[in-house]
């Protein structure tokens, strides 16, 4: 008989209680593993409102410098005065270039449902095989063998880079977050899974790297199976370990003395593409696959896991039952060896994947570069978690152009020296009015300045008490020592390729302002955030390497109805409903598309665009909804086509293999498998003119 472990209830947003679970571990309901009391934005706005008149001037010229000859209206209102103006906006005729379509109406269809004029397809499912040898998917016969040359679980951030001497070809690489259990397996126990189950769950966690097929005529794009660049990356792959923190005490095992050499990665959430043409990939809820956390004695050590969100007993998947890597009571290091970007060369199958100890260890969402310039690379993450906090990394080296081996190996130390840092911001409004409501503030928005403080760089440490190695592996620590903002779960980041202005989707925080936590500040204003929100940051002088920025709430999610939302001064009547925005990308146009997670409205999550600049500056409209039980993920939005990662469909409250909750993507009698969809426009036209 199957049994079912107890569900709980009162879940963020609009997320089934076994989406919770699985993905991330329950960790909105676990205590809050940031228990500092650093100072809160509304807290530290002396001598911020006698500058704030420089301060708005350099944002303009930020946005002037970055756009060369672009007009001021692609800049945000710099005032009041302009935000007034703003919200009397009409908007012209037109959508802005790139959204020009009838926006999908909120719906609970049990389906991926598209603007009139679109087609789509299925370009992968789970289980589809992409190495040579693989079998075909087989739902009652399902092998570790086989899932490890198939198509992984739960699709999440994509990247899609051309292939060279291959016409009308792209390579799409894609994260696999993490896996269901119950929905992958008939009859599955989750009090004692099998030796089998279990390898098969490593197997489909990972990455996968597949080629794909454009139909010249209209877009639609479909993976080849077994091509010589496909590559599955799983949860037993070796990692070598490089950067600043390689080697240390820290990161040794009885497996692995050396400290050097990592199995697999977990997790796996946001990513980005480098200038250099590698991806990488933000390892981010691997806490939970951690057993015994609470059997730790030594109260160093014990702190420390707590920071991390790692405690209890057994693990939901109870890998630790057949791997001792996974108890904490034997391998205490082993969770310091996961929580890292890592970096792979999709265009080389047999090159070994890199855990880049530089860029810090946290709950990795997002890894997105800008080039300095003079050339160094420069990235923004965020951690997801609530009351954490947001990070860049600016490199000590130049990227070299081309393609020579010389190139490509000095390329590959780009992220291994540099300096980490961590974000501080700081409202420009008296913390009076900033009462949790969500209420603007006088001056018409909630926006600021911020800096960033230098964390380590190489071997040395800028934070009292913690050795360079120590704020690598625990930089959570490290960012509470010197008093960075706590966020309302920073997620995906995007910067403009337009601008250069920085997009964070801050998702949600159902614990802002509740007893002992911390209260509503000006970058995150509501109270019991269930919707959250678009912040938009502009370097000093659009410097990257600045350390020091300007910043604005681009987006206030939620129903437009609801007075405490704001949609960059657009007339709310006239924009899509917006709940919990989560992986961002941009088009050619400049517009910004946000998938969401957990829409906490009522209705499906989906995808959205909305232009920052001009006119229609805030005018969000929705592109497309998902299938029931799922969620949006890993956006890539091309001149003639749209992909998304529909992951966890039919992971509803109750479900199972035997009882689905959906029918997509294969109809009634099918297992429902995560896919990834290609949308396109009937006629062969671009997206959105």
């Amino acid at each position: 008989m199957r049994k079912f472990l107890p569900l709980i209830g009162s879940h963020p947003g609009g997320r089934s209680a076994m989406t919770c679970r699985y993905r991330c571990g329950d960790a909105c309901f676990h205590e809050v593993p940031n228990t500092s009391d650093n100072a809160y934005v509304g807290d530290v706005i002396a001598g911020v409102l006698s500058r704030r008149s420089v301060l708005r001037a350099s944002a303009v010229v930020t946005v002037a410098a970055a756009a060369g000859a672009t007009t001021l209206a692609q800049a945000p209102e710099a005032s009041a005065a302009g935000a007034a103006t703003a919200a009397k906006r009409k908007g012209g005729a037109k959508a802005a270039r790139g959204l020009r379509f009838t926006p999908v109406a909120p719906n609970t269809t049990d389906a991926v449902t598209i603007p009139d004029g679109y087609a789509q397809n299925i370009v992968i499912r789970w289980g589809d095989p992409i190495l040579r040898g693989a079998p075909a998917f087989d739902p009652d016969h399902q092998t570790a063998k086989a899932q490890a040359g198939q198509f992984g679980y739960n699709n999440d951030y994509m990247a899609v880079l051309d292939v060279p001497h291959e016409r009308d070809r792209q390579l799409l690489v894609v994260n696999h977050e993490y896996t269901d259990e119950q929905l992958m397996f008939a009859g599955y126990d989750p009090a004692n899974p099998t030796r089998e189950q279990v390898e098969i769950g490593w197997a489909a966690h990972g990455l996968s790297v597949v080629v794909a097929q454009e139909e010249r005529r209209s877009g639609r794009l479909t993976a080849v199976l077994r091509h010589r660049l496909n590559r599955r990356i799983t949860a037993t792959t070796p990692f070598e370990v490089t950067g600043p923190a390689a080697g240390s005490k820290l990161l040794r095992t009885s497996a692995d003395p050396t400290g050097r050499r990592i199995l697999g990665t977990l997790n796996n959430c946001g990513g980005g593409i480098t200038p250099w043409g590698t991806v990488l990939s933000g390892e981010e809820n691997f806490n939970q696959y951690f057993a015994n956390g609470g059997a730790v004695t030594d109260p160093v050590t014990a702190a420390r896991l707590k920071r991390y969100g790692i405690g209890g007993a057994a693990s939901e998947r109870k890998w630790e039952r057949f791997d001792k890597r996974f108890d904490v009571a034997q391998e205490p290091n082993e969770t310091n060896r996961f929580g890292w970007v890592v970096e792979i060369d999709p265009f080389d199958p047999e090159s070994t994947p890199r855990k880049l100890t530089a860029l810090g260890r946290f709950k990795h969402e997002a890894a997105e570069p800008r080039l300095t310039d003079d050339g160094r690379p420069v990235l923004y993450m965020g951690d997801d978690e609530r009351f954490d906090y947001f990070y860049k990394f600016v490199s000590a080296k130049r990227m070299k152009r081309g393609n020579s081996r010389a190139a490509r190996e000095h390329n590959r130390t780009l992220l291994d020296e540099g300096t980490l840092y961590v974000a501080r911001f700081t409202g420009d409004s008296p913390a009076a009015e900033i009462d949790g409501s969500g209420k603007l503030p006088k001056d018409g928005e909630f926006d600021g300045v911020g800096e960033w403080i230098p964390l380590a760089s190489g071997t040395t440490s800028f934070v009292e008490g913690m050795t360079a190695e120590e704020v690598y592996v625990f930089t959570r620590i490290a960012a509470d020592k010197v008093g960075a903002t706590k966020m309302d779960r920073p997620e995906d980041v995007e910067p403009s390729p337009r601008t250069g202005r920085v997009y964070i989707a801050l998702t949600n925080n159902k614990d802002r302002g509740t007893a002992g936590k911390a209260p509503a500040d000006e970058a995150n204003p509501r109270n019991g955030n269930k919707h959250g929100q678009i912040l938009e940051l502009a370097e000093h002088w659009n410097d990257p390497a600045a350390d020091r920025f300007s910043w604005r709430l681009f987006l206030v999610c939620g129903d437009p109805s609801d007075p405490a939302t704001y949609f960059a001064g657009f007339p709310k009547e006239k924009v899509s409903p917006i709940s919990c925005p989560d992986n961002i990308t941009f088009d050619a146009h400049g517009n910004l598309w946000i998938s969401t997670d957990g829409n906490a409205l009522g209705t499906h999550d989906g995808l959205f665009g909305v232009a920052t600049a001009g006119e229609r500056r805030g005018e969000v409209k929705q592109f497309l909804t998902v299938p029931k039980g799922a969620e949006t993920c890993g956006p890539i939005v091309q001149d003639r086509r749209v992909l998304v990662a529909v992951q966890h469909p039919g992971e509803v409250d109750g479900a199972s293999v035997e009882k689905p909750a959906s029918t997509w993507p294969d109809g009634p009698g099918k297992l429902v498998r995560p896919s990834v969809v290609g949308v396109w426009r009937r006629n062969g036209d671009d997206i959105g003119v």
